[in-house]
C-alpha cells in the first residue's frame, strides 16, 4: 500500500527536495546477486524540466528508474515526489501519484483502438454500466490536441506509425494527469521530422509544468532538449549540472572514463575492385530506379528522411522484399538474390535494423547466434561438430570483444552494443565480403558506438570488405563513410565524396530535388 508521509518541518533542508524539485531520489542503493547496481544514487528533477539521465549500458539507468516507477525496490535510500516522502509504492500507485514511464518498447494492445489504449484500464462508463463511448473517444480526441496530434481514436493501434504509436503513450500519460514523464529512448525509431514534432510536443508540456527524465545516446538530442544532464557510471553518479556546463567531449569521458579524442578511428581506404552493381532497381512506389556500385574496402552510407527507402534499398538487395525490376550484380556476374539464404551464398550478409526482431534469436544463446547463420561449416556427414563449432564461436567473442558471461549466456540479456556485436559475428561466419547494415549503433551506448565503428573500418582494411551502411545519425555517415548516397521519397538525389560531403548539404538534397 502507498505510504506517504508530509516532511517534518526540522527535516526540510535535509531530506526534503528544494522547493523547484518534483523529485529528489536520495541515496538509492540496489543489489542483485553478485552484483551491485546504484551506489548512493542521488538524483533530482526540476518542475518544468528536461533532465537527461545518460550512461553507458548497464550503467545503472533502467534499475534506477524501475525503482522510480515502482517495479523495483530500492535496499536503500529515500524517494520523495511532489514534496511527499514516497515508501514501497507499486507501480500502479506511483501511476497515481503522477508518474509515468515510456519504454522504448511501447506497451500497448495493437489490436485495440487509441483511444482503447489511451484509457485502458480506465475506460468511462454510462449509468448502466456499459463503456461509454461516446466519452472515450470525446476524451481520447482532447488528449491528443493538447499534444497538437490529431487522429481518429477508433483507429486500431497496428495501424499507426512508431511516431503516432509515441504520441499514443505520451497521450496515455497526459490523461493520468502525469507530471513527471520518463522518456526511454525515446528518438530510436523516429526520423529527423518525427523528433522535431517529439521536442515540440516535450516543449509544450513543459511549459504546462510537467517534468521529463530523458535518457538517450544519442549526445546531440540531449543538448538539443534537456536543461540538466546526470551521468552515471557503473551505478555511480559521476557528475550532475546543468547544460551549459557541459560539453560533447566532458559528457563522453564521464560516460566511458576516458577520453575519446578522435570518436571516429582514422580511415586508410584502399579500394578494390567492384564487388556490388546494383542498377534500376524499382519497387513499387518505394524504389524508383536506383542504381549505385560498392567497391572492396569501401564503406558506402545511405541517408535521407524517414520513409525516403533507405531500409527497403538493404531488404530488396537481400531479397527480404521482391523487386518489380533491376539488376544486380554481385563480382561482376548477374545474380538472382529470391532470399536472403541465396544473399549469403553469394557472399552478401544483412543486419537489420530492428535486431531484436530481424537480427536475433533472443532465446537462444550467445553461441547460437553466431554459427546459425552457415552451420554446415562446422558439420562433417551431416554430424555437427561441437568442439570446432565452440572454438569458433570463442575467436569471435575475443576478436570482437563481446562482454557476456559464456558464450552459452541466453544473448537477450546482454546489452545492445554486445547483441549488434553478435549479428555482425553472425555475417562474419557466414563468410560475407559485402555487408548491408542497417542503423548500426541504434540504442548503443557511446563506448560501444567506438568499438562497432573500429570493426567496421577494420573489416574494410583487413578482409576487404564492402560495407553498404544506413544511418540516421549524420555525424555517423559523415564520420565513417568514404561515399554518401542522399535518398528522398524512393530516388537517390545526391552522390557526395567524403570531403565535399556536410551535414547541410545532406540535409538539402534530403528535403530537396
Amino acid at each position: 500500500m502507498l505510504q506517504t508521509l508530509q516532511a517534518p518541518r526540522e527535516q526540510q533542508d535535509i531530506s526534503s527536495p528544494r522547493d523547484d524539485a518534483i523529485l529528489r531520489m536520495a541515496d538509492i542503493e540496489k543489489s542483485f546477486p553478485g552484483v551491485k547496481a546504484l551506489r548512493n544514487v542521488t538524483f533530482s528533477v526540476r518542475r518544468g524540466e528536461v533532465h537527461a539521465l545518460v550512461g553507458e549500458n548497464g550503467a545503472g539507468k533502467s534499475t534506477l528508474m524501475k525503482i522510480l516507477s515502482g517495479a523495483y525496490r530500492a535496499d536503500n535510500g529515500s524517494i520523495w515526489f511532489d514534496g511527499e516522502l514516497t515508501r514501497h509504492s507499486s507501480p500502479a500507485e506511483m501511476i497515481d501519484r503522477g508518474i509515468a514511464v515510456i519504454y522504448q518498447e511501447f506497451s500497448q494492445a495493437s489490436h485495440l483502438t487509441v483511444a482503447e489504449n489511451i484509457f485502458m484500464n480506465r475506460l468511462p462508463r454510462t449509468r448502466f454500466g456499459t463503456v461509454d463511448w461516446k466519452g472515450l473517444n470525446t476524451d481520447a480526441l482532447g488528449c491528443m490536441r493538447r499534444l497538437g496530434f490529431e487522429i481518429e481514436p477508433t483507429t486500431p493501434v497496428a495501424r499507426l506509425s512508431v511516431a503516432q504509436r509515441q504520441m499514443v503513450e505520451i497521450a496515455r500519460a497526459i490523461s493520468q494527469h502525469a507530471k513527471l514523464i520518463v522518456l526511454d529512448e525515446p528518438s530510436a525509431v523516429l526520423g529527423d521530422t518525427e523528433l522535431e514534432r517529439l521536442f515540440a510536443t516535450i516543449r509544450s508540456l513543459q511549459a504546462e509544468g510537467v517534468s521529463f527524465v530523458y535518457i538517450s545516446h544519442r549526445l546531440k538530442e540531449v543538448f538539443d532538449i534537456c536543461q540538466s544532464v546526470t551521468v552515471l557510471r557503473d551505478g555511480q553518479v559521476m557528475k550532475s549540472d546543468m547544460i551549459e556546463s557541459w560539453t560533447t567531449a566532458s559528457l563522453i569521458q564521464a560516460m566511458v572514463g576516458r577520453p575519446l579524442t578522435e570518436f571516429f578511428p582514422p580511415r586508410n581506404p584502399k579500394f578494390g575492385d567492384e564487388i556490388l552493381k546494383v542498377s534500376g532497381l524499382r519497387r513499387g512506389k518505394i524504389l524508383k530506379d536506383l542504381s549505385f556500385s560498392l567497391r572492396a574496402g569501401e564503406i558506402l552510407g545511405v541517408c535521407g528522411l524517414a520513409g525516403a527507402g533507405r531500409s527497403e534499398l538493404l531488404r530488396a538487395i537481400v531479397g527480404a522484399d521482391a523487386l518489380d525490376a533491376g539488376r544486380i550484380e554481385v563480382h561482376g556476374s548477374e545474380k538472382t538474390i529470391s532470399s536472403p539464404r541465396r544473399a549469403i551464398s553469394l557472399g552478401i550478409g544483412f543486419a537489420p535494423e530492428d535486431r531484436k526482431t530481424e537480427g536475433l534469436f533472443l532465446g537462444q544463446s550467445v553461441g547460437f547466434n553466431i554459427t546459425i547463420s552457415k552451420l554446415e561449416k562446422f558439420a562433417r556427414a551431416n554430424v555437427l561438430r561441437l568442439g570446432k563449432e565452440k572454438s569458433e564461436i570463442e575467436s569471435y567473442v575475443s576478436r570482437l570483444r563481446v562482454k557476456t558471461p559464456k558464450v552459452t549466456t541466453r544473448i537477450g540479456t546482454l546489452s545492445g552494443g554486445n547483441q549488434q556485436k553478435c549479428v555482425i559475428a553472425k555475417q562474419l561466419n557466414a563468410e560475407c565480403d559485402v555487408l548491408l547494415i542497417d542503423e548500426p549503433t541504434r540504442g548503443v551506448d557511446v563506448g560501444a558506438k567506438r568499438e562497432i565503428y573500429e570493426l567496421l573500418v577494420a573489416f574494410t582494411e583487413t578482409r576487404g570488405m564492402g560495407i553498404l551502411m544506413v544511418s540516421s545519425e549524420l555525424p555517423e555517415i559523415l564520420g565513417l563513410c568514404d561515399r554518401i548516397l542522399v535518398m528522398r521519397d524512393g530516388e537517390i538525389t545526391a552522390e557526395l565524396g567524403r570531403d565535399e560531403a556536410s551535414e547541410e548539404l545532406i540535409m538539402r538534397y534530403a528535403t530537396h530535388h
